[in-house]
């Protein structure tokens, strides 16, 4: 395998090093992740594959500032997000981040289009403008028959487009995707995949990704696995690509 250039400060979205995550766990102390590195370049399609409690997901809410490291630095968008206040955390995740959660975590009493807007009007974006690039993005993940539907009136499947139409409405610098299709057929799949790659190659989002779905992986740029608290690159990844 070739060996990758180094990309150059103003190619780089995020920046972790020396990433170390642990958790007491009775008189014991679990060690998830062991002093972890990753860059990504922007404009990239990054996935992060790995077992069940590999720490995959403890990784990306690392890289948005939703947990903070035992150890180690994380600068996600220019911003050093191991070092915010909670008050600025707050604000980078809302200008900056688009993230997609196992759970869909949609708001039960809004419809669809109501949970997609609602990190438009956090930013003061105008009626207009927030109408058209709702719409749009819910008819990019293909409900836009299910646009005044609450979440208890969707499937599974659908509350996780609807989130993940929520997480690229404002047009990210980074999303962070933490298993977006599992809840996903294998048409669906490649049609939400697709949707990311748009944002990629259109928008210049920078995505990164915890999967298991071959669709996803096979569209990354490039494929980790999180195997030991580490990174493994390239194609070794494949070792621990299992399905669910």
């Amino acid at each position: 395998m070739a060996e990758r250039a180094t990309p150059s400060a103003d190619d780089v979205v995020v920046r972790a090093e020396g990433l170390v995550r642990e958790f007491a766990s009775g008189d014991a102390v679990l060690h998830v992740l062991r002093g972890l590195g990753i860059t990504v370049r922007r404009g990239t399609f990054v996935a992060v594959t790995g077992r069940s409690g590999a720490g995959k997901t403890t990784l990306l809410n690392l890289l948005g500032g939703i947990d903070r490291p035992t150890a180690g630095r994380v600068e996600t968008a220019g911003v050093p997000v191991s070092d915010l206040a909670e008050e600025e955390l707050v604000r980078f995740r809302r200008e900056r981040l688009g993230i997609v959660f196992q759970a869909a975590c949609l708001i039960p009493m809004l419809s669809a289009a109501e949970n997609v807007e609602l990190p438009l009007r956090l930013r003061r974006a105008e009626a207009g403008d927030r109408d058209a690039r709702v719409r749009d993005a819910l008819a990019a993940v293909g409900l836009t028959s299910r646009i005044d539907h609450r979440p208890d009136e969707l499937s599974g499947g659908e509350q996780q487009r609807v989130a993940i139409a929520r997480a690229l409405v404002t047009r990210p610098e980074v999303v962070l995707a933490d298993e977006p299709t599992s809840q996903l057929d294998v048409e669906t799949s490649r049609m939400v995949v697709g949707v990311l790659r748009a944002a990629v190659a259109e928008d210049g989002v920078t995505v990164v990704a915890t999967s298991h779905d071959p669709v996803l992986l096979d569209a990354a740029d490039e494929l980790y696995a999180l195997e030991d608290g580490l990174l493994v690159a390239g194609t070794v990844a494949a070792r621990v690509h299992v399905p669910r």
